[in-house]
């Protein structure tokens, strides 16, 4: 996944041409949020532009935190880390092969569908299909039947458009056959790539990703409108356990974080789920107990194309890697706030091990050097890729540049700055000729959802190790999450060794929110959008 940003502010008219100028979103908080005599009571959350607002479609930030308003998946993590029951009743496995999951019925989609294991097992199938081309698909390789419906020889043609390990046995019975053990299986469903569609979403595929129709407390009101808005609206048959507060959402989407956040100390926006680092003492000092630090799994990383015959030598990578001063990046340009890693993993997760890395992550200018020369330096132009998202991406990518160039010699390197829409897609094509910015989310607090979703098959550096893919088989069948840990510590020294990708920090989210805001519960997992009031 990649990260989110929010916000909320005044109606000063400077103000408010700075927000039109920024987002093309809607005047002054009147009009959005409401109050009293003004109209429906809705809050503004600011955001950047989404990719797609599919479930099976997306794993952008930007995307996820819209789509977490709009559906309830089978399984939330609470803020323990925990799994809970959400739209399921319960999910159970006598050999964490074969799992029945329990719809709770009464659950209705906003157009008035019932939602049943038909749902899931639909939306499911769709995403696996490999035609389709979703950005989720691989989630439901351990899926039996996930072969057919993604045959790997070259122009070959799905046999089947349904999941063979999908079984509906009644309208509240969804039974889910595995191809292997799979211990981690009720975590991963509360990711939202396992939300349900309903019926009426496969007569447009297309249609649906703009104006999609889930069963969660809010339900789309009006069409998005595109580097604009999205508004949101409490759906009054939700039947769910978190019934929304306020009467709706309205999604502002900004082109910049440090405009949200202006517009945040304006009034103008509610909340703002990332504050500019730079911003951060300013906002603690002005916002108070509005000021919401929050520990997190998001983890950047530079990654490199290992596809390129440039970038196929562990010890250049490895280079790379000794000659990032981490803690002056993280203190130039976040003010501190982050954690330097040398793990794969965020500190959240379950077998995090502080200095997993050891010297190959922590900086040493003359041992990069010798080791950059050993391994045949770098020819041509070394590109450097990011979005446009953030400022604080082209920050420290520019400090990134500058340590390479002082420390390894690195004459000749230009930045590739991708709006922030098209940045995955572009690495998902590996058209990417330089190392690039990467950033994961945590969907579940699991060692394999780091691992296998960014190291595994389909990974977008093109590696490939069959070492580390057994590891993860074997965690992945271990027969409970503390067996599961030991395997996924090794399967991360195997990636640590070869270092196609280079753990950089972990990110402490720091929101804030306005006054005209209460309830707001943010954690790890999500901003709970639903427990939020309007004064």
């Amino acid at each position: 996944m990649t990260v989110v940003s929010k916000a909320r502010g005044a109606a000063v008219f400077l103000a408010a041409a700075l927000a039109l100028s920024a987002c093309g979103g809607s005047g002054g908080s009147g009009g959005d949020t409401g109050g009293g005599d003004q109209g429906p009571k809705r809050f503004s959350v600011a955001l950047t532009e989404p990719d797609h607002l599919t479930p099976g479609n997306t794993s952008s930030s930007y995307s996820i935190t819209v789509l977490q308003a709009l559906f309830d998946t089978l399984v939330v993590i609470g803020p323990d880390g925990t799994a809970q029951m959400r739209a399921a009743e319960s999910v159970t496995s006598k050999d964490q092969k074969t799992w029945t999951i329990k719809i709770k019925p009464g659950q209705k989609f906003h157009n008035g569908e019932e939602v049943t294991a038909g749902s899931f097992a639909d939306a499911w199938n769709a995403a696996a299909y490999g035609p389709n081309a979703w950005t989720n698909n691989y989630y439901f390789a351990n899926v039996e039947g996930y072969d057919k419906l993604n045959p790997e020889a070259e122009g070959a043609k799905p046999s089947t458009d349904k999941l063979s390990g999908l079984k509906v046995v009644d309208p509240v019975t969804l039974e889910v056959r595995l191809t292997a053990p799979f211990s981690q299986f009720p975590i991963t469903l509360a990711y939202t790539g396992f939300a349900p569609m309903p019926k009426a979403a496969f007569a447009d595929l297309k249609a649906y990703d703009q104006k999609p129709i889930g069963n969660g407390p809010f339900a789309l009101d009006g069409e998005w409108q595109h580097n604009r808005q999205i508004a949101l609206k409490k759906f009054d048959g939700y039947a769910g356990p978190r019934a929304a507060k306020a009467d709706g959402v309205l999604f502002k989407i900004y082109a910049s974080r440090d405009t949200a956040y202006t517009d945040l100390r304006a009034g103008k926006v509610d909340l703002l789920q990332t504050i500019p680092p730079a911003s951060a003492p300013e906002a603690k000092r002005l916002l108070g107990e509005r000021f919401v630090p929050t520990a997190s799994g998001t983890m950047d990383y530079l990654g490199f194309p290992v596809f390129d015959k440039r970038f196929q030598s562990a010890d250049l990578r490895k280079a790379v890697s000794m000659a990032i001063d981490r803690q002056a990046i993280v203190d130039a340009v976040f003010n501190g706030a982050f954690k330097p890693m040398s793990s794969l993993v965020a500190p959240l997760v379950p077998g995090y091990r502080e200095g997993a890395c050891g010297e190959t992550c922590v900086y040493d200018p003359a041992k990069a050097k010798a080791l950059y020369d050993k391994a045949g330096g770098l020819s041509g132009t070394l590109n450097l890729y990011f979005s446009n998202a953030d400022p604080s991406y082209e920050q420290w990518m520019t400090a990134v540049a500058n340590q390479l160039k002082q420390n390894l010699g690195v004459a000749d390197i230009k930045f590739r700055k991708i709006p922030a829409a098209d940045y995955l897609s572009t690495l998902r094509a590996k058209k990417e000729d330089g190392p690039y910015r990467n950033n994961w989310v945590m969907d579940y607090p699991s060692p394999q959802n780091y691992l296998e979703s960014m190291w595994g098959a389909g990974n977008r550096m093109g590696w490939e190790n069959k070492e580390f893919t057994d590891l993860i088989a074997q965690a992945n069948a271990a027969p409970s999450m503390e067996a599961s840990i030991p395997l996924y510590q090794r399967a991360e020294d195997v990636a640590l060794a070869e270092m196609p990708m280079i753990p950089l920090w972990n990110w402490q989210d720091q929101a804030g929110y306005s006054a005209n805001v209460t309830g707001v519960a943010i954690d790890a997992y999500s901003p709970n959008l639903d427990t939020i009031s309007v004064k």
